[in-house]
């Protein structure tokens, strides 16, 4: 691997752990608190690495549902991926099959749009890069999850001192990153129109994914935006014919 782009992700990454750090030892308190082992909630963390996966399933764990519901759950969180993946092979079509494997295990919301970012500008998405940014939150998320479930006591009742709201603003933060796309304002403002009646007539965790339906399927039906003129190609173009 490029030593270069590796340390580049490493630096990319590293705020993101230290922003994820509060979620992963979260997880570990509540974990815990709902009768899991500290070495059960960190393969969950290792194994799942889907913070809101992992606190509906611990949620889901703890009301004694079956498993079956609880996989099916899961997914319904997790089914974004699906869309992350896809939106990211365009840019990883030069990864070998292990590195795709990596890739997509590896993939979370930030680092989803970490790389779309990088793509965009033109730069190249190299799996050393995307290695680094992806390690650097990997193994502290796991950390964080067992000091969470060792030092859970302390913390209390997380609501009773508002870390509920963090994963929220957290993702609130990311999707505002894209802000500056076209069509960006509806999109948002249907995707979360519809996951705020999903939650009241359907129920958590299937609002997540029919809040990003509910998008997909309006920004399908948006006309697509004006492209800019290609000038550099327009002025090739322009000496071809003048030969």
């Amino acid at each position: 691997m490029n030593r270069a782009d590796f340390l580049e992700g490493l630096r990319g990454g590293f705020a993101v752990a230290l922003a994820s750090a509060p979620f992963g030892a979260l997880f570990g308190a509540l974990a815990v608190e709902n009768g899991m082992s500290l070495s059960e909630a960190a393969f969950m963390s290792a194994t799942v690495y889907a913070g809101a996966s992992q606190m509906v399933g611990i949620e889901l764990f703890g009301h004694h549902v079956q498993a079956w519901l609880i996989v099916l759950s899961i997914l319904a969180v997790n089914f974004r991926h699906v869309l992350y993946s896809a939106a990211l092979a365009r840019y990883i079509g030069h990864f070998t099959p292990v590195q795709k494997f990596f890739t997509f295990f590896l993939l979370v919301d930030p680092q989803f749009a970490a790389a779309v970012k990088r793509g965009e500008a033109g730069r190249p998405l190299t799996f050393a890069w995307y290695f680094g940014f992806a390690i650097i939150i990997y193994i502290p998320w796991i950390l964080t999850s067992i000091a969470g479930g060792l030092l859970g006591g302390f913390i209390g009742d997380p609501k009773a001192i508002g870390l509920d709201i963090l994963l929220p603003a957290y993702f609130l933060g990311i999707v505002l990153g894209f802000r500056k796309r076209d069509n960006f304002l509806p999109v948002a403002l249907v995707s979360a129109v519809a996951s705020v009646f999903a939650y009241r007539y359907v129920g958590s965790p299937w609002h997540v994914s029919l809040g990003a339906a509910a998008g997909i399927v309006l920004a399908a039906l948006l006309p697509l935006p004006p492209q800019e003129p290609d000038l550099e190609a327009d002025a090739l173009q322009s000496e071809v014919h003048e030969v």
